[in-house]
């Protein structure tokens, strides 16, 4: 991207430039350099946006079935055809490598080919005839309305994709808001849906902005419901807020996730695993393993060895092959991480390897850290209870089992994943069973849900009773029961 792009909304199937006064910059982490500017909507911005999702609802919900999913397959075909002009987009906007986003393109047209899957079999209904004398019963599944989507910065494409296809086959029409730090592969997905896939008009909408915008969203009166993946304590007031207007929501919040090495795991299996768990997508996703446990011999098997392979991290831009990692995504963001380094040093961690060290000569404006190992960590460290959101692992060492669950049930309030490597079923039984998280890998750094499972959560990390994914079938429309006599 040679110059810089000033954003617009989608609306009613039309760009529209935001009257708004309040613009912000988004950027390329690599570089440190503005890619363009963003608009905050306002308030009227926004609410014509849910206007017109509602105006094209009734529309939407009449098209039949086949229609619907033939506009998927074509929605399918689109994200495949621009799969690699996608994944470019979300490098440069959010810095991670290009391996990484052509993973998250995979995940993201894997939920477009479930919606499809489902739309002729989880959104059928069910029958029942001569429930009494001449009665007969029916329950069908129906699109409620209009729906929010509101998007992390972390996932730009991935995590809506959990969200709009499934909405869109089952004849809802939404509203998206990206995030603010990371809105360009969503605005391009916009221009693909609109130019190519060809949706009518209002079924797909966008908006940009904060929280005024997501506030602004839940609480007009034609949303009938909000999705959102973020921080726990914006997750709080997203749930807080739907269900004071009686909206439904699905809502993810943040994580603080442990791998356990049990002293009998396979190291050559394990070492790739968890470095790719701790400092893939530079430690910025909800599933990263930020606590590494080690359990009794563990730990002289496999520290040392997990210290080298973490400081040999080839950081740089994300275009870049050979990188494998690259710069978290913003300043801020940088500014926290570092931070939580220096905490950890005062609470008497001791530093492994030091990301702070790491420099890119070429791209010195961007925001570069290494890979940070700190070890000698307690649970009570702020480093081990936080959400940390960058490429620190803090490593532990237990004695056993029953203490290494112990730090994952009871040392925060998360739960999102927990993973045990081992050799022993009975451990991995154990583990399965007794970890209060709602993904659970076995020999697996990164326990992601294929898209025909639900994204699981539990405790901090969740607020909602349906899961993204494939669970969103029931969120996205309502049972409504037909008895009939002739």
């Amino acid at each position: 991207m040679s110059s810089q792009t000033d954003l617009e909304l989608l609306i009613g199937g039309r760009w529209t430039k935001s009257e708004t006064s309040e613009w912000q910059s988004y950027y390329d982490p690599a570089m440190g350099r503005p890619l363009g500017k963003v608009p905050f909507s306002t308030k009227e911005e926004v609410a014509k946006a849910a206007d017109s999702a509602a105006a094209a609802f009734d529309a939407w919900r009449s098209t039949p079935m086949g229609v619907r999913v033939g506009l998927l397959f074509r929605l399918k075909q689109v994200m495949e055809d621009h799969s690699e002009e996608l994944a470019e987009l979300n490098t440069r906007n959010h810095g991670k490598t290009m391996e990484e986003s052509r993973g998250d393109l995979r995940r993201t047209i894997e939920n477009v080919d479930v919606a499809i899957a489902v739309a002729y079999t989880l959104s059928k209904g069910s029958n029942l005839d001569q429930i009494a004398p001449g009665i007969d019963e029916k329950a069908s599944k129906e699109p409620l309305g209009v729906f929010a989507v509101v998007c992390p910065f972390n996932f730009p494409l991935m995590i809506p994709f959990w969200f709009l296809p499934y909405a869109l086959v089952l004849g809802d029409t939404v509203v998206v808001k990206p995030s603010e730090i990371t809105p360009l592969p969503m605005q391009r997905v916009a221009t693909l849906i609109k130019e190519e896939v060809k949706l009518p008009p209002g079924v797909f909408n966008l908006v940009h902005g904060g929280s005024e915008v997501v506030e602004g969203l839940i609480s007009n009166s034609a949303v009938r419901g909000v999705t959102f993946v973020g921080s726990t304590p914006v997750a709080r007031k997203v749930f807080k807020l739907a269900g004071e207007h009686g909206k439904r929501s699905i809502v993810n919040g943040g994580a603080k996730n442990s791998l356990v090495v049990m002293p009998d795991a396979d190291v050559e299996r394990t070492l790739p695993s968890v470095v790719s768990s701790a400092f893939g997508n530079a430690g910025q996703r909800c599933l990263a393993g930020s606590n590494l446990i080690m359990v009794s011999d563990a730990k002289k098997k496999m520290l040392e060895k997990f210290g080298r392979a973490s400081a040999a991290l080839r950081v740089g831009p994300g275009l870049r092959p050979e990188t494998e990692m690259g710069p978290v995504v913003s300043s801020r963001a940088k500014r926290r991480v570092v931070s939580y380094i220096e905490a950890g040093l005062e609470q008497g961690a001791k530093m492994l390897s030091d990301g702070r060290r790491v420099v890119v000569p070429e791209h010195p404006d961007g925001y570069y850290l290494g890979a940070s190992v700190f070890v000698g960590v307690s649970p009570d460290m702020k480093i081990a209870k936080d959400e940390i959101f960058g490429p620190i692992a803090s490593v532990m060492d237990v004695r056993t089992l029953d203490a290494a669950l112990e730090v994952i049930n009871k040392g925060t309030n998360f739960g999102n994943m927990a993973s045990v490597f081992t050799t022993s079923g009975r451990t991995a039984r154990e583990f399965s069973r007794e970890a209060r998280a709602g993904n659970i890998g076995v020999n697996i750094g990164v326990a992601a849900p294929a898209a025909y499972f639900p994204f699981g959560g539990m405790r901090d990390s969740f607020f909602g009773t349906t899961h993204p994914q494939i669970d969103t079938v029931d969120f996205f429309t309502d049972r409504k029961v037909t008895i009939t006599r002739w």
